[in-house]
């Protein structure tokens, strides 16, 4: 009997320690495979959370904004520990994330801010107001310099997903830098649209900022030239210069407009260095999973994570402590120190 008692309470004393080994589990919800930077950001915080000892669930919902619910919700179910989200509408996960807060999960809103809830813990995102100004004064300069004496410039907006609040930080920014040029008659909007309400972007989708290109230059440029556009993404960028291509711009003697970007995907910046896309706006993904890494093992291990905002991101509830990282603008001179001797890219990848 004593022997059986023994052998029980070992076999009890191997489970708790077993349990007590087990790793805690990060669920990680990213928006879409669509775009290459959600891709990278997933692989980099599943590599640096694995690094830390923490098991990792990374769902990409392909921006349907039901199916990020679901992933969302089954994670809370499974019993992650924390959950980091990416959200594709950040106006839509109040109720699960209310459910997240009674179960006790920590919540980080990772680079898009969540709205309209007080159930999220910290936000880690970029400085997205200085990533329209990037955009802006890029799109200044290459105006200047490949159009110095077309004064005034014909220049078109485009903006993020109005889904999206970094899109409205992106817009704000470039406009903080393009409207005063405008007040001035340096720069006009030949087709009159402006706000984000307007020239937002549905879901970040090319092939609607190509669409809109399109109507753009037949209704407003019969008889003079666009000389830029403010473009927030690369994938827009990319179906916006098309749209640009397919009426002669970058051929035939007639210059290709200025068009900026954002993200540094590999197609954006082989287009920087063939002339076309004028410039993008880097933001290391390496980093910012490096301080989501931080804020989660900051928060299990029951200390403060590190933040350094405290003001700026009001989601309708409250006030997100943050964490803000500095974009970097890429154009043709700069971009093989920026993305190829910090190991982001490899030389083959962009050539």
């Amino acid at each position: 009997m004593k022997f059986k008692t023994a052998a029980v309470a070992l076999m009890i004393g191997v489970s708790w320690s077993a349990m007590g080994a087990m790793a805690e589990t990060v669920g990680i919800s990213m928006p879409t495979k669509s775009s290459a930077r959600w891709i990278a950001d997933g692989e980099n915080m599943v590599q640096q959370f694995q690094e830390a000892g923490y098991d990792t669930d990374l769902q990409y919902a392909e921006d349907d904004i039901p199916n990020q619910l679901a992933q969302v919700e089954n994670m809370i179910t499974k019993g992650v520990d924390v959950l980091v989200i990416a959200a594709i509408d950040g106006t839509t996960l109040s109720n699960a994330l209310a459910n997240a807060k009674a179960a006790d999960i920590k919540v980080i809103a990772y680079d898009r801010l969540i709205r309209d809830t007080p159930d999220i813990d910290y936000y880690a995102t970029f400085d997205n107001f200085k990533v329209g100004v990037e955009q802006a004064n890029s799109l200044v300069s290459g105006l200047e310099a490949r159009f110095p004496d077309d004064k005034p410039w014909n220049v078109e907006l485009f903006g993020g997903s109005p889904d999206d609040n970094n899109a409205y930080f992106f817009y704000d920014g470039a406009i903080s830098v393009l409207q005063p040029l405008i007040d001035a008659g340096d720069i006009v909007i030949p087709s009159g649209q402006t706000g984000m309400q307007t020239v937002g972007t549905l879901r970040w989708d090319g092939a609607v900022a190509q669409a809109r290109m399109d109507n753009l230059l037949s209704a407003n440029y019969t008889d003079k030239d666009v000389h830029g556009v403010l473009s927030p993404y690369d994938g827009l960028s990319i179906g916006i210069l098309s749209s640009l291509k397919g009426v002669g711009y970058g051929s035939g003697g007639q210059p290709m407009p200025i068009v900026t970007g954002q993200d540094a995907e590999v197609q954006s910046v082989k287009s920087i260095l063939a002339d076309e896309q004028y410039s993008t706006v880097f933001k290391d993904t390496r980093e910012l999973a490096r301080v989501t890494v931080g804020m989660v093992d900051a928060m299990l291990k029951g200390g403060e994570p590190e933040i350094n905002d405290t003001q700026t991101y009001d989601n309708g509830v409250k006030v997100v402590p943050s964490y803000l990282l500095e974009p970097v603008g890429v154009d043709k001179s700069n971009w093989e120190g920026i993305l190829i001797e910090s190991g982001y890219y490899t030389a083959e990848q962009v050539q």
